[in-house]
């Protein structure tokens, strides 16, 4: 079982005008990829799946009763540049901490890393850019795999279509097999059917949620979801300051 995605290629990129599409095949050709291994370059140098894909540190979630994994990969092309020490000293190439040239003191370069977008704020590669899915644990064979999330909170004009974005944060199961999920780039917290990835309910959030929910029995002995949405800035999700429980039913 393997969710590594095959090698990019030069017809891989997309956009949603034509010029999106041309502007990402020049990039694509102007970058050093020779796959998932490729070593930073002056040139420049693509990188997938990405510096926050298959599977960042969110992991993964389990029902050791159903002996299912519940998964969240993502994929989305970034591309990294080298700079030499000496041009990052004498330039204001840095814009913040997660923007613009990384000084990396004491080495002889520093690096810009930065998500392969298009003109449009939309990944140059082609959807989907992120999933959840299913692994029977007892013959390592993934039961279903649907795309999730929607460009609702990225693309310039609100679209709420399922093309799959990528995700940053975990997830968790509940006794019942529901499992729950917010590190959509979409200002969402979903609930799914691990048994069928039936998606059952989701709730609009005020910011992004690029985290872990996490849940709890109440003194009134109800189960809780808590959220905490306060955004993420390399991301560019929106930013809040919400922590936010919801009270399952019984």
């Amino acid at each position: 079982l393997n969710f590594m995605p095959p090698p990019l290629k030069e017809r891989d990129m997309w956009g949603v005008t034509p010029f999106d599409q041309m502007l990402c095949r020049i990039d694509f050709k102007s970058l050093r990829y020779e796959g998932p291994f490729t070593p930073p370059s002056l040139q420049g140098t693509l990188v997938y799946p990405g510096n926050f894909g298959v599977f960042d540190w969110g992991g993964i979630s389990v029902d050791p009763v159903r002996q299912i994994a519940f998964v969240n990969p993502s994929y989305m092309a970034f591309r990294s540049k080298l700079v030499p020490a000496a041009e990052v000293a004498g330039g204001p190439g840095r814009k913040s901490e997660t923007e613009g040239v990384q000084p990396n003191k004491g080495a002889p370069y520093g690096v810009i890393l930065e998500a392969m977008l298009s003109p449009m704020g939309l990944p140059c590669q082609a959807p989907a850019w992120g999933y959840v899915a299913a692994v029977d644990l007892t013959n390592h064979q993934t039961i279903w795999k649907h795309k999730n999330g929607t460009v609702r909170d990225s693309a310039p004009v609100p679209i709420p279509l399922t093309m799959g974005v990528p995700s940053l944060g975990g997830t968790f199961i509940t006794a019942s097999g529901v499992s729950f999920l917010s590190a959509t780039l979409d200002q969402y917290l979903r609930a799914y059917d691990v048994r069928n990835g039936k998606q059952l309910w989701e709730g609009r959030l005020p910011a992004g949620a690029q985290t872990t929910p996490m849940t709890y029995t109440g003194k009134d002995g109800k189960q809780y979801v808590l959220v905490v949405a306060g955004g993420h800035g390399s991301l560019g999700t929106k930013q809040g300051d919400y922590v936010i429980a919801y009270k399952l039913p019984d």
